[in-house]
């Protein structure tokens, strides 16, 4: 008989072995793809608490289940939080992912056949933005701008004579691989000479927006959507922000318009999350987040990696190896098995498919929430290259391991509280 009470290990102890194995991998590797995270404790045991059990399509105050007195509170208070951390007129809170966010805001905002216009996914933008693999490809007529491959940067004067051209009814900014700051304003003023509705999807660098380290995109934008995880360190799941003009377009998109109940535990880890980046330590995070990626950037540089723009303003880079003969394939590969996780990723103008790539990203919110700081990138940059200059030595790459290990047992991930732990100043960024 199934034992409603038994702890995880003992009801399920293969899944209990394999989480860890992954808590393990986080703990003793380099975690350097640009949009994962560290939750905090606090994010992740509001996730896993009996709010799972609770129904609760609707809204506060207008639900079509019982019983919601609770989850009332929980998602008012998300939505109360988000809404002072951005100050934004109207939120949504209950978007399962950054993708079912940025779909259900398209719906609210343009109908399909009608075009949109965002930055193309090989150049750094995103697969919900119109890629054609991506039903929002197929659903909307999509047209894509890029970057100017001769300096990586977005050239506001090429997107304006698009626009003209296209005459698209949606314009999006933001992606998943721009390392550059956008001009919002810029990007509101071509919306509005073309009569397009301007969409920012500031999925990457919410936190940063929140920390008050990149400029905000909700002054200038109608619609803002993001995830909740990434630089904004919360649980994995998606939001929208918006006018009040389309706030009631917006809630019946997503509810019933895309998604049907909402998940209470996770919006009750993003009111968690959302009260955390209200904190003056989380701006002082965002700071160090900044900092680490160009102190990363010119480690790199230095070492005769080609970052695509020369540098980053923000919490990520891509990095082009080919001066160094290498693809993305191979270095993900290679980094891998020396306990440093990136990601392929294209290039601007990429030769290679998107299986295989020219670069590699590489962000720095997740070793910062662990603490580490700009001296801590040079050690990181060079580490890096040590492993890719020597990927057919398994005895440097097994060395190089070590050394990833030891950095990372300096900057303890999810430890246990005691002394030592309360010792550590409160300001630090490192997850307890």
């Amino acid at each position: 008989m199934l034992d409603h009470n038994a702890p995880l290990r003992v009801a399920d102890p293969t899944v209990a072995r394999l989480i860890d194995q992954e808590l393990r991998r986080q703990q003793q590797g380099l975690e350097l793809i640009a949009s994962e995270n560290f939750a905090s404790r606090a994010v992740i045991d509001a996730m896993g608490t009996p709010l799972t059990n609770k129904y609760a399509e609707g809204y506060p105050g207008r639900r079509y289940y019982g019983g919601c007195e609770v989850v009332d509170q929980i998602e008012q208070l998300a939505i109360d939080r988000l809404k002072q951390l951005f100050g934004a007129e109207h939120a949504n809170v209950q978007p399962h992912s950054g993708a079912q966010a940025n779909f259900a805001a398209f719906m609210a905002v343009v109908k399909p056949g009608e075009t949109i216009m965002g930055m193309s996914l090989p150049h750094g933008g995103h697969l919900s933005h119109g890629a054609a693999v991506n039903h929002s490809g197929t659903i909307w007529r999509a047209v894509h701008y890029g970057v100017d491959p001769a300096t990586g940067r977005i050239d506001y004067d090429q997107v304006r004579e698009q626009a003209r051209r296209e005459r698209p009814r949606l314009i999006i900014a933001g992606g998943s691989a721009y390392a550059r700051i956008i001009d919002f304003a810029a990007f509101r003023s071509i919306a509005d000479e073309v009569g397009a509705i301007f969409l920012v999807d500031m999925a990457h660098f919410a936190g940063l927006v929140a920390g008050g380290v990149y400029p905000s995109p909700v002054p200038h934008a109608q619609v803002v959507t993001s995830t909740t995880h990434k630089t904004l360190r919360g649980p994995r799941a998606g939001l929208i922000l918006s006018t009040a003009e389309y706030a009631k377009a917006i809630d019946k998109s997503v509810f019933p318009g895309t998604q049907g109940g909402p998940l209470q535990h996770v919006i009750a880890a993003k009111a968690v999350a959302f009260g955390e980046a209200l904190t003056d330590d989380f701006k002082q995070y965002s700071r160090q987040v900044v900092d680490n990626a160009k102190a990363l950037a010119r480690g790199l540089t230095n070492r005769g990696y080609a970052i695509v723009s020369g540098g980053t303003d923000s919490h990520l880079m891509l990095v082009d190896l080919r001066p160094k003969n290498l693809t993305g394939k191979v270095a993900e590969a290679v980094l891998g098995r020396a306990a440093i996780t990136v990601n392929k990723n294209t290039v601007p103008d990429d030769p290679q498919s998107p299986f295989v790539t020219s670069g590699i990203r590489i962000g720095t919110p997740a070793v910062t929430t662990r603490g580490m700081g700009v001296k801590e990138m040079g050690r990181i940059a060079d580490l890096i290259d040590r492993a890719l200059s020597q990927q057919h030595d398994e005895a440097a790459l097994a060395k190089v391991r070590r050394d990833v290990e030891t950095l990372t047992s300096a900057f303890p991930l999810y430890r246990a509280a005691g002394p030592a732990a309360s010792r550590r100043s409160a300001a630090s960024p490192g997850v307890r």
